[in-house]
């Protein structure tokens, strides 16, 4: 167990030095510190009391963020009997698609990716856990969302598929100086992270388009034309590459599309999205039989 000790220095200025665990007691297991951990919470929280910040329970444990233990981990993957093959978005009944799996868009050669993977539908407590890293700014989120978005990726043997590299959905220049970082960004650094492969920050948005809420498929594909532009010195890095492209919720997937035929064009050889959410209607389309052939529509706060 490390200890922390402060050595006077020379005269001059008191510092904090890292020692060896062979100082503490023997007594000092892991039980020992979990449970002093667990006390140390509880006091902690008894002077300053909060409330996790998903499901408004009393939290009872220390943590860099305020959402309990249990609802970093109560998020469950997404279950459909039926998904397209190529965009995997969920439908009621098999009738969208055809003879190999495939929607009405996927058809039409509209999607421009490879293929899409989403761990969880976009609510509850993992859409609350979204909002909080996305417009309340607690970056130590994107680590459990990560641990999400590496789990719904594909496995061969038990191994995640290979990717070459990661690359984070960028956001216009001005969304990211009004925000403060890009939560892609920090999303695809913790999957590189787990992963254990590179991210390449290669991609440019160089259109500000409006919001794609409340916008047909058609008019989504249109907003986002042109959106985006592969940094001239990084075409070389990429081509060839199979590219994992990150961000945190998917809706219809006409951004990401976007992007990806912008990696494309400049010689990515693959490109699959990954993302931590994505927005699930079957209900709705349940009772809107006509709407049944197209992607997934906007979710709140959501744009891919």
């Amino acid at each position: 167990m490390p200890l922390f000790l402060r050595l006077y220095t020379g005269g001059v200025r008191w510092r904090w030095v890292f020692s060896s665990s062979n100082l503490l007691p023997s007594f000092a297991t892991r039980g020992v510190v979990r449970a002093a951990k667990t006390a140390f919470g509880r006091l902690f929280n008894f002077i300053f009391p909060h409330e996790c910040r998903v499901c408004g329970e009393m939290l009872r444990e220390v943590a860099r963020v305020p959402v309990c233990s249990r609802c970093l981990t109560e998020p469950a993957p997404m279950v459909a009997e039926f998904f397209c093959a190529s965009c995997r978005t969920p439908f009621l009944n098999r009738a969208p698609l055809d003879e190999a799996g495939q929607c009405s868009l996927c058809r039409l050669g509209l999607s421009g990716f490879d293929a899409v993977f989403a761990y969880g539908s976009h609510e509850g407590a993992l859409r609350k856990l979204v909002h909080l890293l996305k417009y309340e700014k607690m970056r130590p989120l994107a680590r459990p969302l990560a641990g999400f978005l590496v789990r719904a990726l594909p496995q061969d043997d038990g191994a995640v598929r290979e990717f070459d590299a990661i690359v984070p959905l960028p956001l216009h220049w001005r969304r990211r100086l009004d925000r403060g970082f890009n939560q892609a960004t920090l999303l695809s650094r913790e999957s590189g992270r787990l992963l254990h492969i590179p991210v390449l920050s290669v991609v440019r948005r160089v259109k500000a388009t409006p919001p794609q809420a409340g916008l047909t498929n058609a008019k989504r594909r249109a907003n986002v034309r042109g959106a985006f532009r592969v940094k001239a010195r990084a075409k070389a890095k990429i081509a060839g590459l199979r590219l994992l492209l990150v961000d945190d919720v998917l809706t219809t997937g006409a951004t990401a599309a976007a992007c990806a035929r912008a990696l494309k064009r400049a010689g990515a050889a693959q490109v699959t999205i990954a993302t931590v959410s994505r927005a699930d209607r079957r209900a709705v389309l349940s009772y809107a039989p006509e709407f049944s052939s197209v992607p997934l529509t906007a979710a709140a706060g959501s744009s891919v």
